[in-house]
């Protein structure tokens, strides 16, 4: 690259090869040119997207018309303000929803990947299903196809590892970012720059700032997410919001770090403390379960399912790594079990009797879970979990254009921000956070910042 502004500028540079390239692959099908950077040179396997289980909800889907599901945008839409009590910003999450099924039909029919829908469980909050996914349900697969059609792609250029540290302004709008590679700082000239960083899940003091109810959970997440977007931000007087906002997840299975997935719990698994003892409704949801398992289970907890629920969970690659690195213990009965795994095994078989009257519709749930698809019966299994933070949810305001805000509401002329780098629609705190929350924020706004960049090319404001 040069140092002279009218020659090789790039119409967009993303920073962040996660969910990020769908602004590339999109602002190349406008005509654009791109520039992918990222500060890893493992990117399709060190970043969030890559980390994910590949949920993206997408309402009023060609797939869910084909399953006879009645969805829409404002149906989904709903669904946020009801999961985050009103909290969500109403914009973002109308641009949100309105795009999302688009975004997952666009995915398939143009970026070519072999896209389905969800329907063996549901998610806690969603009102339908309408969580669309790759095969193997596994965010590794979904980067891979997005890096590929983005590599091959003549007018988007890769520089790895590059990191952002600097967005320079001209008369008021992006000129140019500033990079630090192996060989030093290079100045690119772009006319546009989609932050796509991710959040500061990796920083502790940062996250002990803004989350400390999540502070003593284990991070699962990349180790670039530091906060770059929050700091460029700050620089250009951009404005924050919903800093105390993540997702957090109660069923990381340990010490193999591999995601045993809430699938278990939906289709009516349970979690147990040390004494065998429930400690809530599973059901609420997985992110705001994990502050749950650090308040009522000092960070140690049991998934208990059967054969029937394993089966059902393959269909999930984490809980097939999960599986194969030994992160599931099994026994005939309840005692047995909680002797192999070192918990109360009057407790146990206590809460094994209680939850299988609860899913008979004999008795009611204390803890009001209403959601049980059948008794657990024959052998058991448990996966020893513990809770764990998975990204950040607060960041730069954007609008629904995925433009950067000042706190006067205007936007900064050419900065836009996606994913964890953004603001999200998951309200304050942990408990609004539905399925999808993270990827939707991560393709969708890039999606539509890409849009936004086309429709005013030589005029990004």
């Amino acid at each position: 690259m040069t140092d002279n502004p009218d020659e090789d500028t790039v119409d967009l540079v993303v920073a962040g090869g996660g969910g990020g390239l769908v602004a590339a692959i999109r602002a190349a099908q406008h005509g654009l040119s791109v520039l992918v950077i990222d500060a890893s040179e493992h990117f399709l396997s060190a970043n969030n997207t890559a980390m994910s289980t590949a949920m993206i909800p997408g309402a009023g889907s060609r797939w869910q018309s084909e399953a006879g599901i009645a969805d829409s945008a404002d149906t989904f839409y709903a669904d946020i303000v009801a999961k985050t009590k009103g909290q969500a910003d109403e914009n973002l999450a109308r641009a949100l929803a309105e795009v999302s099924g688009p975004l997952v039909e666009w995915l398939a029919d143009e970026v070519g990947l072999p896209m389905s829908l969800v329907t063996d469980f549901p998610y806690p909050g969603h009102s339908q299903l309408r969580c669309h996914t790759v095969p193997g349900r596994a965010g590794a697969v979904l980067l891979k196809h997005l890096a590929e059609a983005a590599q091959s792609s003549p007018r988007i250029d890769f520089f790895v590892p590059a990191r952002l540290i600097d967005v320079i302004m001209t008369d008021g709008t992006v000129s140019a970012v500033v990079v630090d590679t192996p060989a030093g700082l290079e100045t690119i000239h772009t006319r546009a720059v989609l932050l796509a960083t991710n959040g500061f899940g990796a920083d502790a003091e940062l996250v002990g700032r803004y989350l400390p109810e999540i502070a003593g959970a284990v991070y699962y997440g990349s180790d670039e997410s530091t906060g770059t977007a929050l700091q460029i931000g700050a620089r250009l007087g951009a404005a924050t919001a919903y800093l105390d906002a993540y997702q957090g997840h109660a069923a990381l299975a340990m010490p193999s770090a591999t995601l045993a997935g809430w699938a278990t719990v939906m289709h009516g698994g349970f979690l147990v403390n040390e004494a065998g003892a429930r400690f809530g409704n599973e059901t609420s949801g997985y992110s705001e379960y994990a502050q749950e398992s650090l308040r009522h289970a000092n960070g140690r907890a049991w998934i208990i399912l059967d054969r029937r629920i394993h089966e059902a969970c393959l269909s999930f690659q984490d809980y097939q790594d999960t599986v194969n690195l030994n992160g599931i213990r099994w026994a005939t009965a309840a005692a047995e079990l909680a002797e192999l795994v070192n918990i109360d095994s009057a407790g146990l078989t206590q809460t094994l009797a209680e939850t299988r009257e609860y899913a008979a519709a004999r008795a009611a749930d204390a803890f009001g879970r209403t959601l049980w698809e059948a008794p657990l019966n024959g052998e058991l299994a448990a996966i020893f979990v513990q809770p764990a933070l998975f990204h950040t949810q607060g960041g730069l305001r954007v609008d629904g254009q995925g433009r950067v805000l000042r706190d006067t509401g205007d936007a900064i002329t050419g900065l836009y921000a996606s994913g964890g780098a953004a603001m999200g629609i998951s309200g304050h705190g942990a408990a609004g956070y539905l399925a999808g929350n993270g990827l939707l924020p991560a393709l969708g706004l890039a999606y539509l910042a890409a849009e936004h960049l086309h429709a005013n090319a030589g005029n990004v404001s």
